[in-house]
């Protein structure tokens, strides 16, 4: 990634605990955790399915639902607690500050309603828009991705999972935040049209300077969009370095063997296992 962030952080997590209350006891799902993300950088935050990527992202928009908690850290939004704002403030934050692309665009958009309707739910309520100006506004975000703007009016269900990805991405710029979170965005995607998202996020984070932090298992596919990235495994980061240096000097043994396990076309086929003689 040669394009440059600025080094000043959007977001600073610091110190973020995220515990789950059963009445089995207490799991800690994310462990004293810390991070930040510059202005204008893409950072990316790789690991195994439930090492605690998604709980994160839903921590920093506080879509958390009992029984899971924050209990512990700060997580500093432009230098503003996020963590002390109350629930309506928390409200103004989300969508206009900090957008959110889930991981099934199909389970992010509402089935019964078309997608116009969508965009312009959004834009009524942060802005007090009318109903013209959130269709013409819907239809440049539409021209961003490369949907038609006559499919405004269509239903989810119509477009193909690429494109319900791409309406996606185009709700979250809606309000023009500085931050957008993308939880596996390419996920059930084939190659061809996750290469395709991947040069939208971006093109269009060079365009409008967002920042980005994006979430995903893969680490081979991170490496190619993410300025920086944090490795994380049961709960804890283990390390956080460039893409460039992840990618070709991985320090922590479980990085390492994340990469290990990646076939290689070119190398006889062997299998690698990342839960052994690993520490945490």
């Amino acid at each position: 990634m040669e394009q440059a962030f600025h080094p000043d952080p959007i977001i600073q997590i610091k110190d973020l605990e995220v515990t789950y209350i059963t009445d089995n006891g207490d799991f800690q799902a994310v462990k004293r955790v810390s991070f930040d993300i510059g202005k204008g950088e893409i950072f990316g935050l790789a690991g195994e399915s439930g090492c605690g990527k998604s709980t994160i992202a839903f921590a920093i928009n506080r879509l958390h639902k009992p029984p899971a908690l924050i209990t512990h850290g700060q997580i500093l939004f432009q230098k503003n607690n996020l963590l002390a704002l109350t629930e309506q403030q928390m409200g103004v934050v989300r969508w206009k500050d900090i957008a959110m692309v889930f991981q099934s665009a199909m389970n992010s958009l509402n089935p019964v309603l078309p997608v116009e309707e969508q965009f312009a739910d959004v834009m009524r309520h942060h802005l007090g828009y009318t109903r013209q100006q959130a269709k013409e506004r819907a239809e440049k975000l539409l021209d961003l991705v490369n949907i038609p703007r006559e499919r405004l009016s269509e239903y989810p269900h119509q477009f193909s999972g690429g494109m319900r990805q791409r309406l996606v991405i185009a709700i979250a710029l809606s309000l023009n935040p500085k931050l957008i979170i993308m939880d596996e965005p390419t996920t059930a995607l084939d190659v061809v049209v996750q290469r395709e998202i991947l040069q939208q996020i971006f093109t269009l984070q060079k365009e409008f300077g967002f920042s980005v932090l994006f979430i995903t298992h893969d680490l081979a596919l991170m490496s190619q969009l993410c300025h920086r990235i944090a490795v994380m495994r049961h709960g804890n980061i283990v390390e956080v370095n460039t893409a460039h240096e992840i990618r070709n000097n991985p320090q922590h043994p479980y990085t390492q063997k994340l990469w290990a396990s990646f076939p290689n076309i070119h190398e006889e086929a062997h299998h690698v296992s990342i839960s052994e003689d690993v520490t945490a």
